[in-house]
């Protein structure tokens, strides 16, 4: 890899048309100068410079180097400073989800960008395993999940709650356990642990989704509803999810007796250092959570 203060030595060479003025602009001496062109020919395998007393002239490969090394030069040069800056709404967030969070996220941060366009928000849908793997691999700067992570490498806090609601065709008009099995289930990713915590607190015959038949199964958050508003089956999802549903009129959202909320979690890399654009990002989230 050729040495950068080589080149940043050509090309003030190039610049200033002098050894000696280019040592006094660099603080070194003309000897200096010389031994770094030396350095960087005999690294090229070229000739850069023809020497005409005190006077050069630039070989072709040297017009050539120095097109190349200038915008080099330049980003070293304020690679610091690049370094420090550190702007609030700049940059690019990476956040990832469940989906029925990210119905309800997903647009407020789309807004947000629309106010600050050099804000670029990245937003991924994923199960909490999903969420997890990302935050341990630096795909995702931030993560919400719908349990604590047990990871010891990730932290996680909690930031808000989901209601869990049962979803039915919209022509069902009394709801019973009886109903239910007739209906069916429809499945997603998350579908068992949430029908779980919904259904095994208010139905005493309930055990697991499998007693159910399944009458189909998406892991699309949109989708999810789709054959429920058919007449298909039934499905237990989040508020935020069920909220966002385009055919709302042709699905009926239940609150059973006993309501479950699940807990939201915000979830980082444990000890990493935040940007200011993604402390942005976390305030407003909770914000809006």
């Amino acid at each position: 890899m050729i040495n950068p203060v080589w080149l940043r030595s050509f090309c003030a060479l190039v610049e200033l048309g002098s050894f000696t003025r280019t040592a006094q602009h660099l603080h070194m001496t003309q000897s200096g100068v010389s031994q770094h062109l030396r350095r960087l020919e005999d690294f090229l395998g070229l000739s850069l410079i023809q020497r005409n007393g005190k006077q050069f002239t630039l070989t072709q490969a040297g017009e050539k180097l120095y097109i190349e090394a200038q915008d080099i030069v330049d980003s070293l040069s304020t690679l610091g400073q690049r370094l420090s800056e550190d702007p609030a709404y700049e940059g690019q967030v990476r956040i990832q989800s469940p989906g029925s969070v990210g119905l309800k996220l997903y647009p407020k941060l789309l807004n947000l960008q629309k106010t600050y366009p050099k804000l670029t928000i990245d937003y991924h849908f994923a199960p909490n395993s999903g969420v997890e793997e990302s935050i341990l691999g630096y795909k995702a700067d931030i993560g919400f999940i719908t349990t604590p992570s047990t990871l010891t490498e990730i932290a996680s806090q909690p930031v808000g709650r989901e209601e869990l609601l049962l979803v039915t065709p919209a022509s069902v008009k009394r709801l019973s356990w009886h109903s239910l099995v007739q209906l069916g289930y429809i499945g997603h990713p998350d579908g068992a642990h949430q029908a779980g915590l919904l259904l095994g607190a208010n139905y005493p015959d309930f055990q697991h989704v499998d007693m159910f038949a399944l009458k189909g199964f998406s892991n699309q958050i949109s989708l999810i509803l789709e054959p429920v508003s058919m007449g298909l089956g039934f499905t237990v999802l989040s508020a935020h999810a069920v909220n966002a549903f385009k055919n709302f009129g042709q699905i009926k959202p239940h609150r059973l007796e006993h309501s479950i909320s699940e807990t939201l979690f915000l979830v980082t890399r444990r000890h990493k250092v935040m940007p200011a654009r993604v402390e942005t990002v976390i305030a407003l989230t909770k914000e809006w959570l």
